[in-house]
């Protein structure tokens, strides 16, 4: 099976970075208007299939301004917070100096790093997942590599992302919204609207939920399986790092 590259490499990582950090100021606001509020259901869903209990270890790939970090440690774990855009981190940093202290003792640490190259020792982590970030790495089998060599044997993946809906008339009117309104609203309410015509076509060449359980078998994961979230615009991808 060929990697999948969808970030580059005409896209190269930095301009990618870039563009994150451009949106930073108003990310989770735009996401939440161009997702109608589905992205809190989407982030809880996340947070169940992971199976969170106090004392686990969690690394947040792809964690932007640390929102979906901030919701895995309210069960208790401590959660590294990982991005490679500094301008989503610094966001990040200020609004984590405001928050009160997690339920049941989870933490949230922000930290700088590239998903092809995760500054962290072998087996750290009880659960690794990654939302809506895997489409904007370079090579993401080898971000799956990367996000099972830091795994513990026994350890569980879950990804998160935009997917193929799986009945054909939803999938017509989810495509059109994707292509025709997407980019509009985001020029409403977002700092850097251009950005977001990216999401769109990123979104569109965009494996299908068979193909992506593939690809993450093909890095090592095993017993991958998926759930459709909103009839397949988004589906959470579940596996395990062999004992």
């Amino acid at each position: 099976m060929a990697p999948v590259r969808v970030a580059g490499p005409e896209k190269r990582p930095e301009e990618v970075a870039a563009m994150f950090d451009g949106v930073a100021r108003r990310y989770d606001l735009t996401n939440a208007v161009l997702s109608a509020g589905l992205d809190r259901t989407w982030r809880s869903a996340t947070a169940d299939a992971l199976e969170l209990r106090p004392g686990l270890r969690v690394l947040d790939l792809a964690a932007g301004t640390g929102t979906s970090s901030w919701a895995f440690a309210a069960h208790g774990a401590s959660v590294v917070a990982c991005d490679f855009s500094l301008g989503m981190l610094r966001v990040g940093r200020r609004r984590l100096r405001h928050r009160p202290a997690a339920s049941g003792g989870g933490t949230v640490a922000l930290v700088a790093g590239d998903g092809l190259a995760l500054p962290f020792a072998e087996a750290s982590f009880d659960r690794v997942t990654i939302s809506f970030g895997l489409r904007n790495v370079v090579d993401v089998e080898a971000c799956l590599a990367e996000l099972a060599r830091v795994t513990r044997p026994g350890g569980r993946l879950v990804v998160c992302e935009f997917s193929r809906p799986t009945w054909a008339p939803w999938r017509t009117v989810y495509m059109e919204y994707l292509m025709r309104a997407l980019p509009g609203l985001a020029r409403v309410v977002s700092s850097s609207p251009d950005a977001y015509v990216y999401l769109a076509e990123s979104i569109r060449a965009w494996p299908d939920q068979p193909t992506l359980a593939g690809h993450i078998a093909g890095a090592g994961w095993t017993q991958v399986g998926w759930r459709n979230l909103t009839g397949g615009i988004v589906a959470l991808h579940r596996a395990w790092r062999p004992a």
